[in-house]
């Protein structure tokens, strides 16, 4: 009997051969032996499995009809004991009928070879079955290489996803006014929310949609974040927020990455609130009774997406009212899609909201419900954000304990900005890091940035400016008074304001002088007494903030004094005469 050349270079096999005929059986062993494999050999079925389990086998060569246990069945169990593994499965029958064939087939065989043996037809079929088994063996490889690496990702942003919310929420999230749904399609979340309290008691809040979803979106999250936080709390305005953030995200960002947002500045003092909106869905101002009240469309072109020199950081300016509400979310909402394919749509958001009957607070609960009824599962990272306005109260004035008066706390600082700057620049912020290095006024930093802020607003926009306050006596006019002083402070090439600061330590605390003057021509006092509507509540609010507040006769130069006590006093000051 003739049989092919062995491969020297073939991987040597295990193969195990059950037949219940000793001829046959013999045969068979030697043939396999032959191609240079190693053997094993069962007399029936059971040994067969037995054999299997103890020794193992890349391939089984079954006899098809076998006492104690058929090979039908000695198939099934190896079947279930090589579990994961590929252990291909050849009958070694005389059978011609097709039902025996299929029944082979369904007990888990791979192959047949008919008796008597043909070696040219043995040898190709073990070969073809190697070939089966070490391709099978790379893809489990594989399969278990990727599933470790991605545990491993997924550990491993897990882990990110922790230190990026303690960043990226390290705010004002939790504030009573404020409600929010955040649902991320994959561990990171391409929408990202932002809230701070402001130095002067009110909020800044953002809301963001990067383009894409998961890491790759969120990863500019982070400086974003860092930004929003940081000015927030030195008191920056919102334009100059958003100024700095385009800039940041234009000069790190790949081509194509960008953030549509929406940001607000809410005043419960002025009853004012700020929104820029660049590339999200419409804002909507809802009234104490549940109406709607405003629309607030895109405007703007998203962050990242403009040069410094052509990005527009205007943000519209509205009154507002305790119990008001703003709701804004991003496209995840509107393009939730329901099992037929359908869009939620922003017209689905309008109905509600017009036809919603209930209480004014419920109105987040209800957007949220039918949004949760509309879909089975988002395709999309979703946000929706309610932010109320709430009933500003006065600062504290009272009195701060220290342990001693530090009289090298004496001093005067003076500022002078000319049109380029003022254009460009809020010295606000800079004047309140000067003053917070005086510990006893730390505790004060809510009342003196609106002292600072309001001040100087009055220079800029009604001495340099020349706006004309009365426009705020309602909500119309508010458009066209912010919309007139972004326009004159672009076209500003002269003029200057001086800010002074006088502090002088006392024995029972500090005496604050601010002083700020302009090159605008003044005004007659009388005309700062404006009843109605909004105008004029700034420096009301000034005057109720400090002790003495005063103009000079042309009316540019305003003056007004603070004065902050201690209590638990302790006096240290060396009098002893050198």
């Amino acid at each position: 009997m003739t049989t092919a050349p062995v491969l020297a270079q073939a991987a040597v096999l295990n193969i195990l051969v059950a037949d219940d005929n000793p001829a046959d059986r013999l045969i068979l062993c030697r043939l396999v032996e032959r191609l240079g494999h190693r053997v094993q050999a069962a007399e029936d079925g059971a040994e067969a499995v037995r054999l299997f389990v103890s020794h193992g086998a890349d391939i089984v060569l079954m006899d098809a009809l076998m006492p104690v246990m058929d090979g039908y069945a000695a198939a099934r169990d190896i079947r279930r004991q090589a579990g994961e593994d590929l252990v291909p499965i050849i009958f070694l029958t005389s059978l011609t009928e097709t039902d025996a064939l299929v029944e082979c087939l369904q007990a888990g065989g791979d192959d047949f070879l008919s008796k008597p043996y043909n070696p040219v037809i043995l040898q190709a079929k073990i070969e073809a079955f190697r070939r089966m088994r070490e391709m099978h063996q790379t893809l489990q490889s594989q399969r278990d290489l990727i599933a470790s690496q991605n545990r491993q990702l997924l550990s491993d942003q897990q882990l990110a996803k922790v230190i990026f919310d303690r960043v990226a929420h390290a705010g004002s999230l939790d504030a009573p006014q404020l409600r929010h749904l955040q649902s991320a399609f994959a561990v990171f979340n391409g929408d990202i929310l932002l809230a701070a309290r402001r130095p002067s008691g009110g909020m800044h809040v953002l809301l963001g949609d990067f383009t894409g979803h998961g890491l790759s979106a969120a990863i500019g999250a982070m400086p974003l974040a860092e930004v929003f936080y940081a000015m927030s709390a030195r008191g920056f305005a919102l334009n100059d927020i958003l100024r700095e953030l385009n800039s940041k995200l234009g000069r790190i960002l790949p081509v194509g990455i960008f953030c549509c947002a929406v940001l607000i500045e809410i005043d419960p003092y002025k009853g004012l609130v700020e929104v820029w909106n660049g590339g999200l869905p419409e804002v909507l101002m809802i009234d104490r009774d549940g109406c709607l009240l405003h629309r607030i469309p895109s405007t703007h072109l998203p962050l990242g997406v403009q040069s410094d020199e052509r990005f527009d950081a205007s943000p519209l300016v509205l009154s507002m009212r305790p119990g008001q509400r703003l709701l804004c979310w991003t496209d995840g909402v509107i393009e939730s899609r329901n099992e037929l394919g359908e869009m939620f749509g922003e017209e689905r958001v309008l109905e509600l909201v017009d036809s919603y009957q209930g209480p004014p607070e419920q109105l987040f609960d209800r957007l949220l419900e039918a949004i949760e009824a509309f879909h089975g599962s988002p395709e999309d990272d979703l946000s929706l954000l309610e932010l109320c306005m709430w009933s500003g109260s006065q600062p504290d004035r009272g009195a701060v304990s220290v342990a001693a008066v530090d009289l090298a706390q004496d001093w005067r600082q003076e500022i002078v900005l000319r049109a380029p700057a003022i254009r460009e620049n809020n010295p606000v912020p800079e004047l309140m890091e000067r003053l917070m290095a005086v510990q006893g006024l730390r505790a004060h930093a809510g009342t003196l940035f609106i002292l600072l802020g309001e001040l100087y607003s009055n220079a800029l926009e009604h001495g340099l400016l020349q706006l004309d306050s009365s426009w705020k006596r309602d909500a119309d006019g508010f458009a066209r008074y912010y919309s007139e002083r972004n326009r004159r402070l672009r076209a500003l090439s002269e003029g200057w304001i001086r800010v002074e600061l006088d502090h002088r330590p006392r024995v029972d605390g500090g005496r604050l002088i601010i002083r700020v003057s302009d090159s605008g021509p003044g005004f007659r006092i009388g005309q700062l007494t404006l009843k109605d509507g909004y105008a004029g509540r700034g420096l009301g609010l000034v005057q109720a903030l400090t002790e003495t507040l005063g103009f000079n006769d042309s009316g540019n130069q305003v003056t007004v004094e603070f004065v902050w006590p201690l209590r638990h006093t302790v006096w240290q000051v060396d009098t002893t005469a050198d």
